[in-house]
């Protein structure tokens, strides 16, 4: 008896185990993913060390929707474009693997241009008023000093954007392109620090779109380790667990 009991122990944890992992991939697949934000090019919106949660179901699903993409197929379902303004989480369309997070600035049919530093959509230009000095002294070498600037975009949305001057090399002198049928133009807030569709990224595919940024869970300096416990309360960014993103 003591042994059936036993092999009947070991199925019911096997199969609460089994339950857990579908129940994961399934909100992982369809619902929200966890995601860590390893450089700097987003900020002064996402910080080195911050942890959110990207939504699957904003955008419809595709193949990059799934874990290692597992379910192949073309296109999206349930497709809703994204809105200007948006930060995005996709694939890298040079190798369809990496994962990056930007902004999106450009829609199918619009153009878009950099001009001496300063951003021109559907040649109008757009507007930004200074906020003061930023710097990043975390997760760096040395402090790194900026400008901070609220830019508006043509909507009306506004969010804030880093530039170190307006006349750095590749990324604040651009060619005018127009944006394709099917694809998005993307920017990162940290704009002379960051590979974009300036850069190496050009236009994304939305079908490479995985989701769209929510809200942070959680987010760390660099200010103590892992392996002192006392220093752990200073590390944590208090203020910033559970901010919404925009």
């Amino acid at each position: 008896m003591l042994e059936e009991d036993k092999k009947d122990g070991w199925g019911e944890t096997i199969k609460t185990i089994i339950y857990a992992v579908l129940i994961a991939v399934v909100i992982r697949s369809f619902l929200f993913e966890p995601f860590r934000i390893p450089s700097g090019s987003m900020y002064p919106t996402l910080e080195v060390g911050d942890y959110l949660f990207v939504s699957k179901y904003t955008y419809g699903y595709s193949r990059y929707s799934f874990p290692a993409g597992i379910i192949p197929f073309k296109g999206r379902i349930w497709e809703s474009m994204p809105q200007r303004g948006d930060i995005v989480v996709f694939k890298f369309p040079v190798d369809n693997k990496t994962d990056f997070i930007k902004r999106v600035i450009g829609l199918p049919g619009d153009t878009v241009e950099v001009r001496r530093g300063r951003l021109y959509i559907n040649d109008k230009i757009v507007e930004r008023e200074s906020v003061g000095k930023y710097t990043v002294d975390e997760f760096v070498i040395r402090p790194e000093n900026y400008t901070e600037y609220t830019e508006t975009l043509p909507e009306g949305f506004k969010h804030n954007i880093l530039e170190v001057s307006d006349y750095e090399p590749q990324v604040d002198n651009t060619t005018k392109v127009t944006v394709p049928e099917g694809h998005i133009f993307v920017m990162g807030d940290n704009r002379d620090r960051s590979d974009d569709s300036r850069v190496s990224v050009g236009f994304v595919p939305v079908e490479n779109l995985v989701g769209k940024a929510r809200f942070l869970f959680f987010s760390h300096n660099d200010k103590g380790a892992w392996y002192k416990p006392w220093t752990w309360p200073k590390m944590i960014r208090w203020s910033k667990i559970f901010d919404t993103l925009h």
